[in-house]
């Protein structure tokens, strides 16, 4: 027989039970009403027991899991990913599933959600919280939410566990950067270099002129530097795309960087802050640079030595900078598109000479005045090439008053 227990939950929500058409007991999260959460559990218990008389047809998948535990469908959908959920069936990264589980417990706790059933009819307030959240965060933090939520419905959808995507008419949301970052010059870079430590030195060097992102740069191990060719081996359980792939660097850099490594320096470094041992972002063994948890603080402090400003209307600069200078670097040398693209490790070339190039007033000027002083150098080596005005008629040693016609009127030579 149907029921409800006489005491809501935290939330203030009853728990209401009913015998399914199997005859088992069946518990669900009612609403903040008693004798609603009652009158539904009657209904379902009704429901059943059509089924088991054939009046009805059977549950769908999804119906046998409305009552399930939301926690207990987010932990396996977070396992899943830590297992196999990223591109071409590789795990997830450590800051990827760290992200994710944080967002969704946010969804968890900003709708009330306690079981799959909550999910029905979810998309107004789903969309109510993210209006809320796009007050204090940027459209690309909002895009992330609204993301992780719309990647647990779709996994849900795949395996049955809802009937349905309830997001699906969601509109996506505009994630234009509020902030630009511009790209820093070899005179800056220089400057920065120069104000440093040697073993901050070497960081910022690896990183603008190898393009390497900070977790990258944080996972280099002795065993990942190559002589032939030269540069550093990636692995795919630290890379942003989860591919291997390899990194050419100059050769002088490969050397410093091998020396510093076999001194034990890093090493060293980290053991020295303790802190690091508990952090997210835990040491490699035999680690070839010392890369801090908070690497723009590493950046911020050597702009402020070097006197160059933070923001400035080009845009801001942080760690990430580092990379944006570097594929500037490529584009700038005269790469191709393909192997600037291929250098910069991205996927498509639009977002190397879209998002990632920038355009420096001062080439700008030096491109046109190269336009113009070929064009002036051609000028010159055509001195000497009749020229004729523009709308001049042809001058001939015969005038046309003098000239004979030709019998069907045509202008011809001097007679027959």
């Amino acid at each position: 027989m149907a029921g409800i227990r006489s005491k809501p939950n935290a939330k203030g929500k009853y728990q209401g039970w009913y015998r399914d058409f199997s005859g088992d007991r069946k518990f669900f999260w009612g609403s903040h009403n008693r004798k609603e959460t009652l009158r539904a559990a009657e209904k379902l218990e009704d429901e059943h027991r059509q089924i088991g008389l054939g009046y009805r047809p059977m549950p769908s998948s999804a119906d046998k899991h409305r009552s399930r535990s939301f926690a207990a469908v987010q932990e396996e959908y977070l396992e899943w990913g830590r297992a196999q959920g990223g591109r071409g069936g590789r795990p997830w990264g450590a800051t990827h599933a760290r992200m994710r589980k944080a967002q969704l417990q946010w969804w968890a706790k900003a709708l009330g959600l306690q079981t799959l059933e909550d999910m029905i009819g979810v998309l107004p307030r789903v969309e109510k919280a993210l209006r809320e959240l796009s007050k204090d965060r940027a459209g690309k933090t909002v895009a992330n939410y609204a993301e992780s939520i719309g990647a647990l419905c779709d996994w849900c959808l795949q395996r049955g566990y809802l009937a349905e995507d309830p997001l699906k008419a969601m509109a996506p949301f505009d994630t234009t950067p509020q902030t630009m970052r511009r790209a820093l010059s070899m005179e800056e870079i220089a400057r920065v270099l120069e104000v440093c430590t040697p073993h901050r030195r070497l960081l910022l060097e690896t990183a603008f002129f190898s393009g390497l992102r900070a977790n990258e740069l944080r996972n280099l191990t002795l065993d990942h530097l190559t002589d032939n060719p030269c540069g550093v081996r990636l692995d795919a359980a630290w890379t942003k795309n989860r591919q291997k792939g390899f990194q050419p660097i100059p050769q002088d850099l490969a050397n410093r960087l091998r020396d510093f490594g076999q001194s034990a320096q890093a090493a060293a470094l980290y053991g020295r802050h303790k802190a690091r041992k508990d952090s997210t972002h835990p040491a490699p063994m035999n680690p070839l640079l010392y890369v801090p948890s908070n690497t723009s603080r590493v950046l911020d402090e050597a702009l402020d030595l070097a006197g160059i400003p933070k923001n400035a209307p080009g845009g801001k600069l942080d760690f990430h900078a580092c990379r944006l200078a570097y594929i500037n670097f490529v584009i700038e040398s005269g790469a191709t598109v393909r192997e600037a693209q291929a250098l910069a490790r991205h996927s498509t070339p639009e977002m190397t000479m879209n998002v990632y190039g920038r355009v420096r007033p001062e080439r700008l000027s030096t491109t046109v005045e190269g336009i113009a002083q070929e064009l002036r150098a051609v000028q010159k080596r055509a001195i000497y090439v009749p020229r004729k005005a523009v709308g001049a008629e042809p001058q001939s040693a015969t005038p046309f008053n003098n000239r004979k016609l030709h019998p069907d009127g045509i202008g011809g030579g001097g007679g027959n």
